[in-house]
């Protein structure tokens, strides 16, 4: 008997990704790890960005262009490369930790968590001191984290949320 995976429950053949489950104080610790990745995956997309659009003027004038512009494309080329192998590494780092990366403009990343028993997410955005929000899958509003979850309390949502 085989033990290879079904491939009908998983055509792709890739591994799961395995469900993780944060708690707040977990988020939190992980926070400087992942509040580096999200910097990375946030630069890497503005780069790549700024010489989509340079790359676009380039390509646009390519039989124009004297040699400096000629081998500005052809640098500019290797750096596009170069910024995107970046973005898909610092991308999986994060889903290697089971994070999941909601807007990576803004750089927005959810820590999967359960409240009452339901998927939930502790949510946290470049640039804000530490993890204050949380969410049920699906919502898109980010709610505070109560004050009483602080002390390590059971996360239990108040019916006010």
């Amino acid at each position: 008997m085989s033990s290879s995976p079904n491939r009908a429950s998983n055509p792709t053949g890739k591994p799961r990704r395995k469900d993780v489950t944060v708690d707040l104080s977990t988020a939190r610790q992980m926070l400087p790890l992942v509040r580096s990745i999200v910097a990375d995956i946030v630069t890497s997309r503005q780069h790549l960005n700024r010489f989509a659009t340079e790359q676009e003027l380039l390509d646009d004038n390519r039989r124009a262009l004297d040699w400096s512009g000629r081998r500005r494309r052809y640098a500019l080329h290797d750096e596009l490369a170069q910024v995107e192998k970046n973005l898909t590494t610092a991308v999986s780092e994060l889903d290697s930790l089971g994070l999941l990366l909601v807007d990576p403009d803004a750089g927005t990343v959810d820590f999967p968590t359960k409240i009452n028993g339901r998927p939930a997410a502790f949510s946290w955005q470049l640039g804000e001191d530490g993890v204050a929000h949380w969410r049920y899958n699906g919502e898109q509003q980010r709610r505070p984290i109560p004050a009483d979850w602080q002390q390590g309390a059971p996360l239990r949502a108040r019916s006010d949320h």
